[in-house]
């Protein structure tokens, strides 16, 4: 986590507004109310301040009847206080081995690690059926920093349902990696995957898709 923009942001909860939405396609103040039991205008000050400092933005949430609902959601600049494991030097890095080898040596060195990556996920998977592999595989995403879960719902079907890119601005840079994670979930799940990606404003949200 960026250790300064921590401190901006000062108070615990307005963390834990930012941690609420996170896994979100955006909240209502009282729908963080009923989550975080504060008061109204306690979690309505905290929202007015992070959407002030550039971590929070708004949009009109469609209602089945009646007006829009306002709603918060992340901005882009939120994606600093989550987990990263690549940085500029990466891309630079990636950056010389084009001007060194050629327009494709960036997307074959990315498929050689993620193709190695996929190997030995696949060798240490547990579970004897495909929803206890989907678990495993959500817990451990989870602990890498993509704020993994496994969802069995009746509409969407079976899925894991990510909502941060450790990885992000590799996957900005090099879109294939989307494909290249898609091959991982197959072949630790054994089975065929779709991959599909929300993006919007600060929100990341990436869904696997498969069936039982």
């Amino acid at each position: 986590m960026n250790q300064r923009l921590i401190a901006e942001i000062g108070r615990t909860q307005r963390l834990d507004i930012i941690n609420s939405l996170k896994r979100t396609r955006g909240m209502s103040v009282n729908e963080l109310v009923e989550k975080m039991k504060m008061s109204y205008m306690g979690i309505k000050q905290h929202c007015l301040t992070l959407q002030r400092d550039g971590y929070l933005d708004t949009w009109r949430r469609p209602q089945k009847m009646g007006r829009p609902e306002m709603v918060y959601r992340l901005t882009r600049r939120s994606h600093d206080l989550f987990q990263a494991d690549s940085h500029q030097f990466t891309v630079d890095l990636l950056k010389s081995v084009q001007e060194i080898y050629g327009p494709n040596a960036p997307e074959k060195l990315l498929y050689n690690i993620f193709k190695k990556k996929s190997a030995a996920l696949k060798a240490r998977a547990k579970g004897d059926t495909l929803a206890e592999r989907a678990k495993w595989l959500a817990h451990v995403r989870d602990g890498e920093g993509y704020m993994s879960q496994f969802i069995n719902g009746k509409d969407g079907g079976p899925q894991i349902v990510e909502c941060h890119s450790p990885i992000l601005n590799l996957l900005d840079r090099y879109p294939i990696i989307g494909r290249f994670e898609q091959d991982i979930f197959e072949a630790v799940l054994g089975t065929r995957v779709r991959r599909q990606m929300i993006r919007n404003s600060g929100l990341y949200e990436c869904a696997f898709h498969f069936a039982v």
